[in-house]
């Protein structure tokens, strides 16, 4: 689709509400540069007829664009009238239609593709090799670069949420110069509760006993609540016991099968040596049972994710 050329159907399917409103929004500012009105409808309080009301020639002419969202929480209402408007060529009226997965208004979506609708896929961005993916992306589309590693600290720092991660590579590319690199990444994000759980368990898994207790505890005296950091100790320990048993492989083949991102693999490769399979059991277990404690199971939770940190590094060490 250019700038200015609106497809007369366009279909949006997929569940990743950012790229679902990215998406809509290049085709309502194709639709506004060519003069056309914008008519939106939430498929929450539909009022029957409605939608071919706004899709009948106007007596004063010009086009009009109907963006159409949530057919996949649709009423059979807005069903029935999309198919009646379907089943008609439309004048002067480019139609939106947003479906969020599942299998209501499969029919309407059967329909649009039967049409040659212009779909527009926006699938659900999950794991961590999506949200690698995604920041990549999102820095060739501004044409910058960053390098692995940044994305590695960006996805560790503000990978929880997309809307987020989103607006992070928005920040970095505006506030920014040339190729940005994780020392970048951390200056902007490295006090995120998630950056800060990557750093302790990044040292625990390297036998740094020290350095991931001072890390602990600047994290606590910060205000970073102990339960977020023992889900990072227990995400990187799958990790290991998941690359570990991978077998053979590049690293991104090992990385698609496993749902990762290239760079999680090349770093449980390089941890995952110096440990045993006793060892990374042992590990777990001190975390699982962390992970109880902070969770209302002990009455220290700080002393609980010490504790976990020295059973790892002692873990490693006895390899």
């Amino acid at each position: 689709m250019t700038e200015t050329a609106v497809p007369p159907l366009t279909l949006v399917s997929g569940p990743e509400e950012v790229l679902v409103e990215r998406a809509i929004g290049r085709v309502v500012s194709a639709a506004k540069a060519s003069g056309a009105e914008v008519i939106r409808i939430e498929a929450a309080g539909y009022e029957p007829g409605s939608l071919v009301l706004h899709a009948s020639p106007s007596l004063f002419g010009g086009t009009t664009c109907i963006v159409v969202r949530g057919l996949h929480e649709s009423s059979d209402e807005l069903q029935v009238d999309l198919l009646s408007l379907l089943a008609v060529p439309l004048e002067d009226v480019s139609l939106v239609v947003a479906h969020g997965g599942g299998m209501k208004g499969k029919k309407v979506i059967d329909t649009l593709k039967k049409h040659h609708a212009h779909v527009i896929d926006c699938p659900a961005i999950k794991s961590d090799r999506d949200k690698s993916d995604f920041v990549m992306k999102e820095f060739s589309r501004a044409r910058r670069r960053i390098t692995s590693e940044g994305v590695r600290a960006l996805v560790e720092a503000v990978g929880k949420d997309v809307r987020e991660l989103a607006a992070a590579c928005a920040q970095l590319v505006a506030d920014t110069e040339g190729t940005v690199d994780d020392a970048m990444v951390d200056r902007y994000h490295g006090g995120k509760v998630e950056a800060t759980g990557f750093r302790v368990a990044d040292a625990a898994i390297a036998g740094q006993a020290g350095e991931a207790l001072r890390l602990l505890r600047h994290a606590i005296a910060t205000g970073v609540d102990p339960v977020p950091i023992v889900a990072v100790l227990a995400s990187q320990l799958r990790q290991l016991v998941r690359v570990g048993s991978a077998g053979r492989g590049s690293s991104a083949q090992v990385a698609k099968t496993l749902g990762l991102a290239p760079w999680q693999v090349d770093r449980a490769r390089r941890a995952v040596g110096h440990w045993t399979g006793e060892g990374l059991a042992v590990a777990v277990q001190a975390v699982a049972a962390a992970d109880f404690e902070v969770k209302g199971g002990g009455r220290d939770p700080v002393y609980a994710v010490e504790r976990a940190i020295l059973t790892i590094t002692r873990a490693r060490a006895a390899h």
